[in-house]
């Protein structure tokens, strides 16, 4: 008798570890929380001081139509994987493994999509990975992956240039940090491609600008700044091939060409 209560004991210790171990498990999962999406302005830049109709000065017209070829390429060229990542926003995530979690929904970019982006948690970040279907196009394309440190404060998103050519087309490198600056540059990834190497660099700074952009010409190895305030919208640009120095060339907050302060 002794002996089989002594194999009881045993027993019912050992179910009641299982029992604790698997409820444990549980618990864990339930209680887990789904990692923080990277902010838009990690994928979408701000071109919107230089949006405005009132082409009435050269120094702000030339600087905005260079802020506008880049501004169309990735609001337009890019408006599936632009729309499908703002849309994201709008919905909650599903844990799907013990480390993954995925945001599933329908989006529209003149037609209707459907999206699942993965987040994968790691021991130094979060991976992210958007697969874009299209109905009778494709399935489960991966348009673009990512990476984003826990506190959101940087990552990296790859793109590539569409289902049909599925090749790395733009890379995209951000920063937000505590004292209010941020950046977001744009490079042009693509093998083989002339402006290999192009980009464009927005970012808020501290000082009377405190916005700029950097756009760098590959193929005419050309840096372009613009540097502006965004409440008056005063500012200057400088472009060595198109003014043929580089010294600023500056507008005032009616966007009227004036002489750079010294």
């Amino acid at each position: 008798m002794k002996n089989a209560a002594s194999f009881l004991t045993r027993n019912s210790l050992i179910v009641f570890f299982v029992v604790f171990i698997v409820f444990s498990s549980c618990k864990k999962t339930e209680d887990a929380v789904a990692p923080q999406l990277p902010p838009e302005c990690s994928f979408v830049a701000d071109f919107s001081d230089f949006n405005s109709q009132k082409l009435t000065a050269s120094n702000w017209t030339f600087a905005a139509a260079n802020v506008g070829f880049w501004n169309v390429f990735i609001t337009v060229g890019l408006a599936v994987p632009v729309a499908s990542y703002v849309e994201a926003f709008n919905h909650d995530a599903v844990q799907i493994s013990s480390d993954t979690w995925q945001w599933s929904y329908s989006f529209t970019a003149v037609v209707s999509y459907t999206a699942k982006l993965n987040g994968k948690i790691t021991s130094t970040g979060v991976e992210w990975e958007m697969y874009i279907s299209k109905a009778g196009a494709y399935d489960n394309f991966l348009w673009y992956k990512g990476f984003s440190s826990f506190d959101r404060t940087n990552g990296t998103w790859t793109l590539y240039e569409s289902p049909a050519n599925a090749v790395q087309l733009l890379g995209i490198v951000w920063h937000q940090n505590t004292d209010g600056t941020a950046d977001i540059q744009y490079t042009n990834i693509k093998e083989g491609d002339v402006e290999n190497g192009g980009y464009i660099k927005y970012g808020l700074q501290i000082g009377d600008y405190d916005a700029f952009y950097k756009i760098f010409n590959k193929g005419q190895d050309n840096l372009t700044q613009i540097e502006w305030n965004r409440t008056s919208k005063a500012g200057f640009v400088i472009d060595p091939k198109h003014f043929g120095d580089s010294e600023k060339h500056c507008w005032d907050s009616s966007l009227q060409d004036v002489t750079c302060p010294m």
